[in-house]
């Protein structure tokens, strides 16, 4: 995914739950929909519980994680 298809689909406002990168339009942070993915929830069981979330969306929000996993020190560097 580019980085003009995350920054379309994820932003991060001081002003939305903290400054915390969230799907665009909404107060569901990246951090959530990748947590609910790695507690077992599938995409069509997101897609059916928050209308308007997008397939394309949740593979921003994991895009972005995995993008920010890279930007991290390695433990003990």
């Amino acid at each position: 995914m580019s980085h003009a298809d995350l920054n379309s689909r994820i932003e991060t406002n001081p002003k939305v739950m903290g400054g915390q990168p969230v799907l665009r339009g909404t107060r569901l942070t990246v951090k959530f929909i990748v947590n609910l993915m790695a507690h077992g929830a599938t995409v069509d069981e997101i897609l059916g519980e928050y209308n308007g979330v997008t397939k394309e969306d949740i593979l921003a929000c994991l895009a972005f994680a995995a993008e920010s996993v890279g930007h991290v020190e390695p433990v003990g560097a």
